[in-house]
C-alpha cells in the first residue's frame, strides 16, 4: 500500500505533469479557456492513462522491445477511439468545443511518456496507481488554470458570473496570449514555492526550481 500511495501521491505535486515534468503542454495551452473545458480534457486523460498504463503494464512481458512504441501508440489509440465515442454520445457540445484534441491524445507526452518509463517496467497495480495519480495531477492543473482564465478573462466560473457588478474582464486571458501568461505565472508560483519550503525544511534547493524563479519573495540570492 505504502508503494501505490508513492506512486499515486508522486503526480499530484512532486511531478504534476504540466508544471513539474512540463508534459502535455499543447492541450494545456489550447483547451483551457475554461474550467468546464479543463476538467472535461482532464477526466478523458484519465480513462486513457489509467487504461493504457494497466494494459501496457499486463502484456509488456509480450512485446517486443523494437516495437514496443508501435504497440503503446495502438493501445491508446483504442481507448481514445472509446472515449471519443463516449464523449460524443454522452456529452457532445463539450467534445465539439475540445475538438482536435481528444484524438490528439494519442500522442499525448504523458501517454507514452508514463508507458514507456513506468508501465512498461512495473506490475499492474503500480501502473493504475501511478496513471492515476498522473491523470488527477492533470486534470486538477488543466481545470484550475482554466478556472484563473475564465474568471480573470470573463468574470464567470464554470459558466456562471461570481464576480462583482462593473468587473471588467481581462479578455486577454481568454484567447492564446492569455494561456502563456497564466501558466507562466503558475510555474513561477510553483518554483517559489518549492524554493521557500526546500529551505525552510533544510534541503537543498531544486535545480530546476532554483534557475527558474528569481523573485524577491523566493528569498533567493541571484
Amino acid at each position: 500500500m505504502a508503494s501505490m500511495w508513492k506512486e499515486f501521491s508522486k503526480g499530484l505535486w512532486a511531478e504534476i505533469p504540466p508544471f513539474r515534468v512540463v508534459l502535455g503542454l499543447c492541450p494545456t495551452l489550447a483547451v483551457t479557456k475554461n474550467a468546464e473545458n479543463g476538467l472535461g480534457m482532464g477526466l478523458a486523460v484519465i480513462f486513457v492513462l489509467v487504461l493504457s498504463n494497466a494494459l501496457i503494464s499486463l502484456v509488456r512481458k509480450l512485446i517486443p522491445k523494437k516495437v514496443r512504441i508501435v504497440c503503446f501508440i495502438a493501445i491508446a489509440a483504442t481507448l481514445v477511439v472509446a472515449i471519443e465515442l463516449l464523449m460524443q454520445a454522452y456529452t457532445y457540445p463539450l467534445y465539439q468545443q475540445l475538438g482536435i484534441f481528444v484524438p490528439l491524445i494519442v500522442v499525448n507526452c504523458i501517454i507514452l511518456g508514463r508507458a514507456e518509463a513506468f508501465a512498461a517496467k512495473n506490475p499492474v497495480h503500480l501502473a493504475i496507481a501511478d496513471g492515476l495519480g498522473m491523470g488527477l495531477g492533470f486534470t486538477l492543473s488543466l481545470t484550475f488554470l482554466g478556472a484563473l482564465r475564465e474568471l480573470l478573462g470573463t468574470g464567470a466560473l464554470f459558466g456562471r458570473s461570481v464576480m462583482w457588478e462593473g468587473f471588467k474582464p481581462f479578455t486577454i486571458m481568454v484567447e492564446a496570449p492569455g494561456a502563456f501568461i497564466a501558466l507562466g505565472g503558475l510555474l513561477a508560483l510553483m518554483n517559489c514555492i518549492s524554493i521557500v519550503s526546500a529551505r525552510r525544511a533544510g534541503k537543498e534547493v531544486p535545480v530546476n526550481a532554483g534557475g527558474g524563479c528569481g523573485l524577491g519573495c523566493c528569498g533567493t540570492n541571484q
